[in-house]
């Protein structure tokens, strides 16, 4: 009997339901503010379907941006489904979660990898490419936010106005970002 919990692949499955949530309120109301996403999947992966040319030209990963030229996103339970344009082309595409790669909302700064399992062990797969296989789409850098704008009575600050500006702020332990793979058994 595997008594085994597989944390990690409880882990990944909350947070593709972040990403279905997300979907979820954005199907129903629209994109708010700035928001945009990239969304990258595994393009052979089971139960995705896209046309062929894309797939032929995304053999191993692909990443669509739902911003502005999106159309009909259905969300369920394990995937989704959304026309985006590709070259002035409207094509319709469906993505199970499970196909999920990465997720990103560059206008907050916030971003989810996943990692890729077999469902029905939790098992990581092996990340070998087969020989051929493109490099995975990197992902966008995150966009510089404006600066704040001057109220009223306000002067702006410039960079070399030393009254305003903050001391570098030291580097302590806690401010590090950690990979929660560096707490996983391998």
């Amino acid at each position: 009997m595997n008594d085994r919990f597989h944390y990690d692949a409880l882990v990944d499955d909350a947070l593709r339901s972040v990403v279905r949530r997300v979907l979820t309120q954005v199907a129903e109301t629209g994109l708010p503010g700035s928001h945009h996403f990239y969304i990258s999947f595994r393009s052979t992966d089971p139960g995705v379907e896209l046309p062929d040319y894309l797939r032929a030209k995304y053999p191993d990963e692909m990443t669509i941006v739902l911003q502005h030229q999106y159309w009909d996103l259905i969300i369920r339970e394990d995937d989704f489904e959304v026309t985006v344009s590709f070259n002035k082309l409207q094509e319709r595409i469906k993505v199970p979660f499970a196909a999920l790669s990465a997720f990103v909302d560059p206008s907050v700064r916030f971003g989810l990898q996943f990692d890729r399992r077999d469902k029905a062990t939790g098992e990581k797969l092996s990340a070998e490419k087969p020989e051929g296989a493109a490099a995975p789409t990197p992902l966008p850098v995150p966009e510089k936010r404006p600066a704040p704008p001057v109220q009223e009575g306000e002067t702006a600050a410039t960079e070399g106005d030393a009254t305003t500006a903050e001391p570098p702020k030291p580097e302590d332990a806690a401010s590090k970002v950690v990979k929660l793979d560096s707490f996983r058994k391998k």
